[in-house]
């Protein structure tokens, strides 16, 4: 895969109303883990809390909150809205095999369960892979780079090359 068909995209409506609906959603768990907000934890409690209680390795703990934070926000402006959506959903996986596959399918909606369900998960799941298999769909930062990549420059080798009927000197 070349850089361009990294940010390359159908420019579908349907691909924007994904990625931004998903970073909006995403980004209150980021800003919670990363900066306090919403009664979060704030990012050294959150780092705390993953590598002291959840055994989650630093740099993993690291990468997660960076998926949830920044990650967000790159979904909602079309930047990188491959790696965020991939990133997104890691950490959608790796929380349902370490901590909501043992509560089953559903939420907690009466808190008669001892944890929350996975059904959110696997939405945020397939939103996500939806989104790193299509691309960032219409008015994406990564459509505007995948249209500068397509109109680059002539390399060096295009410029030697002789022209057509005249002759080399």
């Amino acid at each position: 895969m070349n850089l361009a068909s990294f940010f390359r995209t159908d420019r579908s409506s349907v691909n924007l109303a994904l990625r931004v609906a998903l970073g909006l959603v995403m980004f209150p768990h980021g800003a919670q883990k990363l900066l306090g907000w919403f009664g979060g934890p704030g990012f050294s409690g959150t780092m705390g809390f993953f590598t002291s209680q959840a055994g989650v390795p630093a740099p993993l703990a690291f990468l997660v909150i960076m998926a949830e934070s920044i990650g967000s926000l790159m979904l909602i402006v079309g930047a990188g809205t491959r790696l965020a959506a991939v990133g997104i959903f890691s950490v959608m996986l790796g929380a349902v095999a370490m901590q909501h596959w043992q509560h089953g399918f559903f939420m907690n909606w009466f808190g008669a369960k001892g944890g929350e369900g996975f059904e959110y998960h696997l939405l945020v799941m397939a939103i996500a892979g939806t989104l790193a298999a299509a691309g960032a769909g219409r008015l994406s930062v990564d459509a505007w780079i995948a249209d500068k990549l397509d109109k680059k420059p002539a390399t060096v080798r295009s410029i030697l090359r002789p022209v057509p009927g005249r002759k080399a000197a």
